[in-house]
């Protein structure tokens, strides 16, 4: 417990910086939402400290919950709606996601909504009382940060944390020139054939295990 307190404490730091430097309008710095979607539980500090815990139920197998690191943006009422008593939505690039209560309460604790973080609507509606606009939220599965339990192939048309993650590393190999947008498009599909053709990979629009070793993306324990 103290080593993620104090991960989560230099993670606050590093991106408080990093968003300020972008102009990026930054929410009260003791408000840290930490999704873990593997204990399906969401745990909101304040001031580095616990000041609540509830459960959740997470995205489809077909439909997953995103991974990484993003804000609350805005937030709606929503009593007479699926999506429960309150609905935060969070900045992912590649999706409209949230954090929300719902009408179903037996999908608790389960792996059933279309991507976005169910609550009961009671924990949702204290969620929204304490976590403002702009609060951080942290969402986590697996050992590997935003790459989940493994690395997985990818093709035109995928949307993740790992096509970001991707991105990422072309852009630093000096060939991808668009958003960190998770969405594996054109411009995406035209780096990734140019720095294959320049690593003497074979052809093929697509990541794969022999795409992500030669990338540098490695996994360890």
């Amino acid at each position: 417990m103290r080593g993620r307190m104090a991960l989560l404490l230099l993670l606050c730091g590093l991106l408080a910086m990093l968003q300020l430097r972008g102009g990026v309008a930054a929410a009260p710095e003791e408000s840290l939402i930490w999704i873990d979607l593997s204990a399906m539980r969401l745990t909101l500090y304040q001031d580095g400290r616990e000041a609540g815990a509830w459960p959740i139920a997470s995205g489809a197998s077909d439909t997953p919950t995103p991974l990484g690191v993003f804000r609350v943006t805005h937030r709606f009422h929503a009593e007479n709606s699926g999506f429960g008593a309150c609905f935060l939505g969070l900045d992912v690039p590649w999706g409209q996601y949230g954090i929300h209560g719902t009408n179903l309460p037996g999908s608790i604790g389960s792996r059933a909504s279309h991507g976005c973080v169910r609550m009961y609507n009671r924990d949702v509606e204290a969620l929204c009382r304490l976590a403002p606009n702009g609060t951080r939220v942290v969402i986590e599965e697996g050992p590997y940060g935003e790459l989940g339990w493994s690395l997985q192939p990818l093709t035109p048309g995928s949307r993740s944390a790992q096509v970001r993650a991707a991105q990422r590393r072309l852009r630093a190999l000096g060939y991808y020139r668009g958003a960190l947008d998770g969405i594996y498009g054109a411009g995406m599909s035209a780096a990734l054939a140019q720095w294959k053709a320049d690593a003497g990979l074979p052809p093929g629009d697509w990541v794969d295990a022999q795409t992500w070793r030669a990338m540098g993306v490695l996994l360890f324990e």
